[in-house]
Order: C-alpha cells, then sequence, then structure tokens
C-alpha cells in the first residue's frame, strides 16, 4: 500500500504539467482576440501586469513577503529569461516567418530543456526517453510541415532565441525551487519579467482606450490562466517531477492541443497531418511516461 502510495505521489506532477499544457493550449486562442484590439508588445506587458496584479492579492491574503535580497538578481535573470526576453524575440520572430515554422521551432524547447538539464544539472535521459522525445518531435513536424518547409531568415534567428530562453528558465525553475516554494518561485519570477516589459507600457495605454470588451477579457484570461496560474501549476510540476525532462516533454502536446481547441471554437476541422502528428505525438508522451514508471517500480 505505502509503494502504491509512493508511485501516485510521484507522478502528480502529470496533474499539474497536463492542466497548465491545456491553459497554454487555449491561450492561442485568446491572443488571436487580443490582437483585435492590442499590439503583440501590448499583450505581453498588459497580460503580466495582471498577473502580477492577482499574484500580489494572493502574497498579500497570504502574507508572504519579498525573496532574499541575495536572490532578487537570479529572479530578475528568470524573469528576463521566461518573460521579457521570451515574449520580446518571440513576437519578433512572428513578423517575418509563418505559424507553422514558430511552432516547429518552439517545439525544440523540450529537447534544450532536456539537454541542459543534462549538461547543467547532471540529470540522466534514458535511451527510451531520447526515443520518445525523438518520435514527439516527428509528430511535430508532421503537423507543421506538412505542406511545406522552414526559410531560414531573422525570424527563425528571433524564435530559436525564444526557445532557448524558455529552456533556460525551465532550469532555473528547476532550482530555485529547492529554496522557495513553486508560488513564491513563480511570482518573483513574473516580478522580474513584469519589470522589464515596462518599457512597452507607453505603447499599449493609447490603445486600451478603444479595447473592445472581448479583447480585454483575452487579455485579463491570459494574464490570470495563460500567466499566473498556468506558471505556478508548471513550477510546481518541475517540484515534484524526478527529471526536468519528465515536465519539459508534455509541450509537445500543444499544438495538437491547439488544433483541438480551434475545431472546438472556430470550426477549423482537422486535416490528416493533425491525425498522424497527433498519433506521434502521444505515442512519444506515453513512451516517456510509460518509461518513467517503468524505472520507479524497478
Amino acid at each position: 500500500m505505502e509503494e502504491k502510495n509512493k508511485e501516485k505521489n510521484s507522478n502528480v506532477y502529470m496533474i499539474y504539467a497536463g492542466i497548465t499544457t491545456v491553459i497554454w493550449a487555449t491561450a492561442v486562442l485568446f491572443t488571436q482576440y487580443a490582437q483585435e484590439s492590442f499590439a503583440s508588445q501590448s499583450i505581453g506587458v498588459l497580460r503580466y501586469l495582471f498577473a502580477s496584479l492577482v499574484l500580489l492579492i494572493i502574497m498579500a491574503v497570504r502574507r508572504i513577503g519579498p525573496p532574499k535580497l541575495k536572490d532578487v538578481p537570479k529572479f530578475l535573470l528568470s524573469g528576463f529569461l521566461g518573460f521579457t526576453c521570451y515574449v520580446t524575440a518571440f513576437n519578433l520572430s512572428v513578423q517575418t516567418i509563418n505559424a507553422a515554422t514558430c511552432s516547429v521551432i518552439g517545439q525544440i524547447i523540450p529537447i534544450l530543456t532536456a539537454v541542459l538539464s543534462c549538461v547543467l544539472l547532471h540529470e540522466k535521459i534514458p535511451l527510451k526517453g531520447w526515443i520518445a522525445i525523438s518520435m514527439a518531435f516527428a509528430g511535430i513536424l508532421v503537423l507543421t510541415l506538412w505542406n511545406g518547409a522552414l526559410s531560414i531568415n531573422p525570424g527563425v534567428l528571433w524564435m530559436i532565441l525564444a526557445a532557448v530562453s524558455l529552456s533556460f528558465y525551465n532550469l532555473t525553475q528547476r532550482m530555485f525551487v529547492r529554496d522557495y516554494t513553486p508560488f513564491q518561485t513563480t511570482a518573483y519570477s513574473i516580478f522580474g519579467g513584469t519589470l522589464f516589459l515596462l518599457v512597452f507600457l507607453p505603447g499599449a495605454i493609447p490603445e486600451m482606450a478603444h479595447a473592445s470588451a472581448s479583447s480585454w477579457g483575452s487579455v485579463i484570461y491570459l494574464g490570470v490562466f495563460g500567466g499566473a496560474l498556468a506558471y505556478v501549476f508548471w513550477t510546481k510540476a518541475f517540484s515534484l517531477a524526478e527529471r526536468t525532462s519528465d515536465v519539459a516533454n508534455f509541450m509537445f502536446a500543444q499544438p495538437l492541443l491547439a488544433s483541438l481547441i480551434g475545431f472546438i471554437f472556430k470550426g477549423e476541422v482537422p486535416g490528416i497531418e493533425t491525425i498522424l502528428g497527433g498519433i506521434l505525438i502521444l505515442g512519444g508522451m506515453f513512451l516517456f511516461q510509460a518509461g518513467n514508471r517503468k524505472k520507479e517500480k524497478s
């Protein structure tokens, strides 16, 4: 009985990572709604202002204080990587490359995170894990390149920078939860990232006066759920998982989920590439998690 409870608790991270993945998949839809009134940079700064406000209220209610002074530079770095740099690089990338190219480059984040965790955190990934990651990445290629191919231009380089930034952010979250709770780690990082994003606030102010209700609602959703809640759950997953790659692997499912959400809310019918890619993605995730469970039982 004790072993079963231990195994159950060891897999709780999958719930947190799964919820986060679903929220981030819906963020694509709500970002499109927000873009009806706001520029991409404006969405970024407003989104994390709302996220910061929610986190500050929770901290006040729970009487959570600031981080130790010596750790402030760490959270500024984490916030810059995971929010300021990622959001800015992503916004610049979408100006010159299409969504398919952005998607396939973005899905190198789990692979980069796994490689960086091996090099910097000395985490080991078994051969079956690498096969599973390759299988899921193959599904991403099917989803995004079925009708086209990558083209090298400055936008590609910006998207690669975005992927590298978020990969390093994942590692910082893994390391910081050793001394702080997942909520504290997320909140302090978001505060740091928001400080840097304030440079875009002057451009957002004129747009705020003429924004539609749906755009405002979308930005609020992105801040409260896509920002505060999702990142708290994501960091919680890192704190519970044995390896960083166990959590990062869930990001492979986002394009598939985004396609399903597009079908439900916008009537976008999934093509054969979505079906085939989805099979590879889910198969890869199943293989990865099955390998982890087998290792835990041995």
